[in-house]
């Protein structure tokens, strides 16, 4: 089993936590149905939110999706002049048998073209 990395981005539209929960939950649950992950299967997940997001830490969308035995990290985006607003953006560890070259990174709504080279 190797240790793998994928990652993930959303932006969302309006800065509430009930908004984040329910958009981070989305990437969440898209990261690990498409590259066929289990709870299990995680390492731990770093969370980077811009910084006009106050709302809510991301990892908290993860607790409530019952990842309670992961790592969790939550940090701030770089404040760069002309960055999407409002993204949340993760980078997870995993445990998998799947070559680097067939994990699928998830990149949803308009944050698909953040990385329009890896976005599924």
């Amino acid at each position: 089993m190797a240790v793998r990395a994928v990652r993930g981005a959303v932006q969302l539209e309006r800065d509430t936590a009930e908004h984040m929960d329910e958009q981070v939950s989305e990437l969440l649950t898209a990261v690990l149905a498409r590259n066929g992950l289990g709870t299990e299967d995680l390492i731990s997940i770093w969370f980077t939110a811009t910084p006009d997001l106050h709302s809510d830490f991301p990892a908290a969308a993860a607790r409530k999706l019952g990842i309670t035995d992961v790592p969790l990290i939550c940090a701030q985006e770089l404040d760069i002049d002309g960055a999407m607003p409002r993204v949340v953006r993760l980078l997870a560890h995993i445990e998998s048998d799947r070559p680097r070259a067939e994990i699928t990174h998830v990149y949803l709504g308009a944050a698909a073209s953040l990385r329009k080279d890896i976005a599924q």
